[in-house]
C-alpha cells in the first residue's frame, strides 16, 4: 500500500507505473536471478499447458505475478497533483480500478462541471447551468444505483 504522501519524488512513480502496465520492473533483478525464478516455475508452467521455451515461460511468470500481486495506491483526487501524475504516468489510470471512498457533494459536482464547461459557448445562457446540474445528477444517480446493486 502506497499513499501519495509517501511519493517524495516523482521518480518513485516510474517503477510503480511499470508494475501497473506490465507487471515487471526492468533491471530489478540480475539476469541470473530472473532465469532461476523462471526455471523454478518450469514444472508448474508445463502442468498448465505452457510451452517449454524461454519466451513462453517468461510470459507465464509475468502472468503469474500479475495475478498474485496486489498494489494499493491511496491518492487524493483533490487539486491538480493527481491529474498531473496521471498524465505523466498513465498506468495510474489505465491499469487500475479506482474506488472513491466518499461520495462527492452535489455542490462540488456542479462546481466541477461548471469549471469544465465555462470555455464552451452555449446558444442560451441558462444552458450551462442546466448541463452542470444534469452532470451532477448523473453522478449522484450512479451512487444510488451502486447502493441498489450492492443490495
Amino acid at each position: 500500500m502506497i499513499t501519495d504522501s509517501q511519493i517524495k519524488y516523482e521518480s518513485f512513480l516510474i517503477p510503480i507505473n511499470d508494475i501497473l502496465n506490465s507487471g515487471w520492473i526492468a533491471d530489478l533483478f540480475p539476469k541470473e536471478d530472473v532465469e532461476a525464478m523462471i526455471g523454478n516455475l518450469r514444472n508448474e508452467a508445463k502442468g498448465n499447458g505452457c510451452a517449454d521455451n524461454q519466451d513462453a515461460l517468461k510470459e507465464y511468470f509475468l502472468q503469474s505475478m500479475k495475478q498474485k500481486m496486489k498494489l494499493i495506491l491511496c491518492f487524493s483526487p483533490v487539486g491538480d497533483n493527481f491529474r498531473i501524475k496521471a498524465r505523466k504516468f498513465p498506468g495510474l489510470i489505465n491499469a487500475t480500478s479506482i474506488d472513491w471512498f466518499h461520495p462527492w457533494p452535489k455542490d462540488a459536482l456542479i462546481d466541477v462541471a461548471n469549471r469544465f464547461l465555462t470555455d464552451i459557448e452555449f446558444p442560451q445562457s441558462d444552458l450551462l447551468e442546466k448541463i452542470s446540474l444534469n452532470m451532477a445528477e448523473v453522478h449522484t444517480s450512479i451512487d444510488e444505483a451502486n447502493i441498489q446493486f450492492l443490495k
